[in-house]
């Protein structure tokens, strides 16, 4: 049977980006609730129950397990286009809210994910806030602040644009 596991990260992630994905993206339907359980073991009901922040410090640890295992041999690409408050993998996603931005590239999931959040704050277009009210509210940046205190990762980057 395949459980819907993906509700509690769509929702209170705050944002998709590399570290979502090393974690969520990457786990197997067993580890999908161990993150969704903060690191424990639980039940399908067990992970609608558990503190935000406990939720995404698991996502960061999991990220940092795959980041971890390829040490140097792995790339990390955001495309930030079509960029909705929901999954793309949510049945009724809502409509994207801002115009695409670019495509970034790094060898570090933190500076990645953080200079994607900072292009989107820095950003002038109108679907700006809607996008940057379901980050801020689910406190998507703890996640990135997580991996960074984990040390698999900095938030300080300098962007090249080519």
């Amino acid at each position: 049977m395949i459980e819907p596991i993906c509700i509690k990260s769509i929702h209170l992630g705050g944002y998709g980006g590399a570290l979502k994905q090393l974690s969520i993206g990457v786990a197997s339907g067993h580890g999908k609730r161990v993150i969704h359980c903060c690191g424990h073991e639980g039940s399908y009901e067990d992970m609608f129950s558990q503190d935000q922040d406990s939720f995404l410090e698991a996502m960061a640890d999991a990220a940092s397990s795959v980041v971890n295992h390829f040490k140097d041999n792995i790339a990390y690409i955001n495309v930030m286009a079509n960029m909705s408050v929901d999954c793309d993998c949510c049945n009724v996603a809502e409509d994207p809210c801002m115009q695409d931005i670019g495509i970034l590239a790094s060898l570090d999931p933190v500076a990645i994910d953080q200079a994607c959040i900072d292009l989107v704050t820095n950003s002038d277009d109108p679907g700006r806030d809607h996008l940057l009210e379901r980050i801020n509210s689910r406190h998507g940046v703890h996640t990135i602040e997580a991996a960074s205190e984990l040390g698999i990762g900095s938030r300080e980057y300098e962007l090249i644009e080519i």
